[in-house]
């Protein structure tokens, strides 16, 4: 393919909102591109129309292939580098050969109408994404790009089966177009008294919860009670000092290997929207509830492996790091998660039994690393008094792979 595609956003006002730039762009195309809404949107200027397929990501790059010679203009709604077509067409083509032309945004307008400083506001978006994507961002002040008329609804649901049936919902409708308006509620009173939503629209959401409900901070070391568990989940202070030596970095992918209950792996999530992770854990209903975790706390996305490492490790995208919470003692597992990582990468491993910590100290003495002992005392009732119960200490192997 060669050639440049130029990208350009246009909002719910259509024509008339378009800068003269943006009008000569698409006056001056051979082809115009893009959803049933947007060209429906601006005059018949003669070009040829596609209208996207769906699903439209497969098809994309076949489609300009067959324009690679033609002047070809892409019509996105808002900016189409948020959340937009712009994003694709970068990663197919590269920056050089595509130029934007952004429109304000739906989260700029929204922000606008509402008094929000863009800067102090989530966002996120529910577009092809399960509504437990909003659990890690129910806090403070929140944008949501909704998928259809029913996102709303979905929205009002979660936050109160979360106990935030409190926070105030205001739906913003076909936003800088001339059918735009606004409806407000709390999310408890959603359902008795909001009807008839256009399914152009977002949702800004002022979280508040019910008395007494828990905050689940953004920052590592969630609540043990915030996990389903057997009792196979590292704890809360263990897991805190876990995840500072993982290190989350955007864009990287975590293994979790003997995930337990996932604990590791949806907090390596939480850290960061683009923040991957596999786990891996050989027992069914183990596995089964990870998934349940990752639901209810935000990160459905992560993908757990119904599977004995090192076995179950085959065939897996390679991690920028691994957490070796449980299986450490089976033969070659600490050795295929040492092969697998990039280099960079780090391996943390927890260690409690005997067993597990001379594996530790066989691959501290290969490869080094770093090497701290956890102890922890909780306070609890003796009598009617009040004394410390140690929990077992945890040894906390770090390496890099160099």
């Amino acid at each position: 393919m060669s050639g440049l595609v130029t990208v350009v956003g246009i909002g719910a006002d259509g024509w008339a909102g378009l800068s003269p730039v943006a009008r000569r762009e698409i006056g001056a195309a051979e082809v115009l591109m893009g959803g049933a809404r947007q060209l429906a949107l601006v005059p018949d200027t003669g070009a040829e129309r596609v209208t996207w397929p769906s699903p439209m990501l497969p098809a994309v790059e076949g489609l300009l292939a067959e324009r690679a010679h033609q002047a070809v203009c892409v019509l996105a709604s808002g900016d189409p580098m948020f959340y937009g077509v712009g994003t694709t067409l970068v990663r197919l083509l590269g920056a050089d050969r595509v130029r934007v032309l952004p429109h304000p945004s739906s989260v700029s307008l929204a922000c606008a109408r509402m008094g929000w400083p863009v800067e102090q506001t989530a966002v996120v978006s529910l577009v092809g994404r399960p509504v437990e994507s909003l659990h890690p961002f129910v806090r403070g002040r929140v944008v949501v790009l909704s998928a259809d008329a029913a996102t709303p609804g979905r929205v009002a649901a979660l936050l109160v089966a979360r106990g935030y049936g409190a926070s105030v919902m205001t739906v913003l409708q076909q936003l800088g177009g001339p059918g735009e308006r606004q409806m407000s509620s709390t999310a408890g009173r959603w359902e008795a008294e909001v009807t008839e939503i256009d399914p152009l629209n977002v949702v800004a959401v002022e979280c508040r919860p019910d008395p007494g409900v828990p905050a689940l901070p953004s920052v590592p070391g969630l609540p043990d009670e915030a996990f389903e568990h057997d009792g196979q989940l590292t704890k809360r202070e263990v897991r805190a000092v876990t995840l500072s030596r993982l290190a989350p970095v955007p864009g990287e992918l975590l293994w979790d290997v003997g995930a337990g209950a996932g604990s590791v792996a949806i907090e390596w999530m939480r850290a960061h929207p683009a923040c991957r992770a596999v786990a891996v854990e050989s027992r069914a209903e183990r596995a089964a509830r990870i998934g349940r975790n990752a639901a209810a706390l935000g990160v459905p996305g992560l993908r757990v492996v119904h599977g004995t490492a090192p076995e179950a490790l085959t065939g897996l995208e390679p991690p920028g790091a691994v957490f070796v919470g449980g299986g450490a003692t089976v033969q070659g597992t600490v050795e295929a998660c040492w092969e697998a990582l990039r280099p960079g990468g780090r391996l943390v491993m927890n260690a409690v039994t005997l067993e597990s910590e001379s594996v530790v100290a066989a691959w501290h003495g290969k490869v080094g690393g770093d090497l701290v002992r956890i102890a922890v005392d909780r306070a609890a009732p003796v009598g009617g008094f009040t004394a410390w119960r140690p929990a077992m200490p945890v040894l906390v192997w770090t390496a890099v792979r160099r």
